[in-house]
């Protein structure tokens, strides 16, 4: 069974950081590709960030230059180092990976940007 555990979200000031971790449990993680979705009250779930099993990194364009996704085969482990936060990053975060014909999500992060 494949388990994607998200954590490291919060509340932080616009401009500030976060590192958000997903560890994963049921794959062998070296061999997927991994990714982080967001998806704010009323929105639809947008895709931010993806991996690839060699490293190979992609970004939506909203996030590209602030946000690095970063994995560690070692610890089974996909991060999300968010910088330069902006209220418009506001939403719940959530790791994903596909394995065979099946998606699979963690329960997602909550990440608020606030004064």
């Amino acid at each position: 069974q494949v388990q994607l555990v998200e954590s490291g979200g919060g509340l932080v000031q616009p401009g500030g950081s976060l590192r958000l971790s997903c560890v994963t449990s049921g794959i062998i993680f070296s061999h997927y590709a991994m990714d982080w979705y967001r998806q704010a009250p009323g929105n639809t779930r947008e895709w931010v960030a993806g991996i690839s099993n060699g490293g190979v990194t992609n970004y939506a364009d909203s996030v590209k230059g602030r946000f690095t996704i970063s994995r560690d085969n070692a610890k089974n482990t996909v991060y999300l180092d968010m910088n330069t936060l902006k209220p418009e990053d506001t939403a719940v975060y959530s790791c994903h990976t596909i394995r065979g014909q099946y998606h699979n999500w963690g329960q997602g992060t909550q990440v608020t940007v606030s004064p």
